[in-house]
């Protein structure tokens, strides 16, 4: 699944969580892109979109509950 990540950080700016959002809008290279859980937020992009599977296994990654539930309907 296309996504894009939202970088959660801890004290001195290191990475602690990245949590995968579905894309959405019609233009994929947009610099800031529109997420499927919200009206009104959405991720300005520094690494992209990648191919996320839905069953994450990597520590310290996960997917939005309100985007994958969008994905599953």
């Amino acid at each position: 699944m296309l996504a894009v990540s939202e970088r959660i950080k801890e004290r001195g700016g290191v990475t602690k969580e990245l949590i995968w959002h579905k894309p959405v809008g019609p233009d994929p290279d947009a610099t800031f892109q529109r997420i499927a859980c919200s009206d009104t937020d959405g991720i300005v992009m520094s690494g992209g979109k990648r191919e996320v599977p839905l069953r994450l296994d990597k520590p310290g990654e996960r997917w939005c509950p309100d985007c994958l539930a969008i994905i599953r309907r």
